[in-house]
């Protein structure tokens, strides 16, 4: 498994409209492996793997990661913050952060706006911040920090990829394993005979662009390759696990954005059953991916899902097990290879 890629993928500052730095790696990866690679208005990095013109078949990996953006500088110079996507404030306070200015990246810390715990009465020790107490600080004065920092500026959790076991851990997991996934999936494909369109898709955490890609395209079909809950930690009951660490690559039967087309879900069992492919179902009650903008543009889409279980969602102490990457690997590179005997009329 290239760690290498999938670290670079991860620490790659991205938000929501400011997917620049990260559109560049995944179109970097891509172009060695597709016919084209162009970047639409939304700013979807769309690849075109040539196949024999059916079916057409889009893959959707989300490239950008949650964050903030700056919509103010106090008078001493801290940051105030609006988050883009769904930012949990118990996960992100006391962390550093990468804030990118005009001319460098500043490291900061991210505090909320709260006494010292040796000066906290107990009502205030239990209180819960909210986004609207953040601030950064930069260990700057005024004047230096506006040199840099404006109304806007991206800033984004600041943590390095590592191993915990046999997993790896990292900010921005969701949904660059994904996208790493996609990468990996076209790269071991042996052959395909579907028009294969990989699309490392922008905003997925906040606004959904993925759309007008998907209207484009105009596919047959369509998977979303994205991370889900893995449920299977203290705190949780066994019917809330929805996936498990280890188990496999996930097949999505449904999430609140979507019913993963029937046929498609099982093709996509019948495929990594006979390859041999660890895998189990899931079911997301909370939480969707790309699959359901797709699924409703122009006269409808088939959708399924290949999920990636991920423990820690939306902190920046995400964690996958590195089998159950590969086995989504695997399963993907397989569904691209056989994509066009999937027969998905009800």
């Amino acid at each position: 498994m290239r760690l290498d890629l999938l670290k670079e993928l991860c620490e790659t500052p991205g938000i929501g409209g400011r997917e620049e730095r990260i559109r560049a790696v995944f179109a970097r990866e891509m172009s060695a492996l597709a016919g084209d690679v162009r970047t639409d208005p939304m700013g979807n990095v769309i690849a075109h793997c040539p196949g024999r013109g059916k079916p057409r078949v889009m893959l959707a990996a989300h490239i950008d990661e949650i964050g903030f953006y700056v919509n103010a500088i106090d008078d001493k110079g801290f940051l105030r913050l609006v988050s883009v996507g769904g930012v949990d404030v118990r996960a992100v306070v006391s962390q550093r952060v990468l804030v990118q200015g005009k001319t460098r990246d500043l490291t900061g810390i991210l505090m909320p706006a709260a006494k010292p715990i040796h000066l906290a009465d107990e009502d205030e020790r239990r209180k819960v911040p909210k986004i609207t107490d953040l601030f950064v600080d930069l260990g700057l004065p005024k004047d230096e920090v506006t040199a840099e920092v404006e109304i806007g500026t991206p800033v984004t959790i600041l943590r390095n990829l590592c191993e915990v076991g046999n997993l790896v851990s990292c900010k921005a997991m969701d949904d660059r394993v994904g996208a790493f996934v996609a990468i990996e999936a076209v790269r071991k494909a042996a052959s395909h005979e579907a028009e294969l369109f990989v699309v490392g898709t922008a905003q997925e955490e906040s606004h959904a662009l993925v759309e007008p890609a998907a209207y484009g395209l105009q596919p047959d079909m369509a998977v979303a390759i994205d991370v889900t809950a893995a449920g299977d930690i203290p705190g949780g009951s066994e019917q809330d696990r929805v996936t498990q660490i280890g188990a496999g690559a996930a097949i999505k039967v449904l999430d609140s954005g979507a019913i993963s087309h029937p046929k498609l879900v099982a093709f996509l069992r019948k495929v990594a059953e006979e390859r041999g492919i660890k895998h189990q179902l899931e079911i997301l009650p909370r939480g969707g991916t790309d699959a359901g903008p797709i699924q409703r543009v122009r006269s409808g889409v088939p959708v399924g899902g290949i999920s990636i279980p991920l423990r820690y969602v939306h902190t920046s102490v995400e964690a996958a097990h590195k089998d159950d990457i590969q086995a989504c690997i695997d399963l993907l590179a397989a569904f691209i290879e056989e994509a066009h005997k999937a027969e998905l009329a009800l």
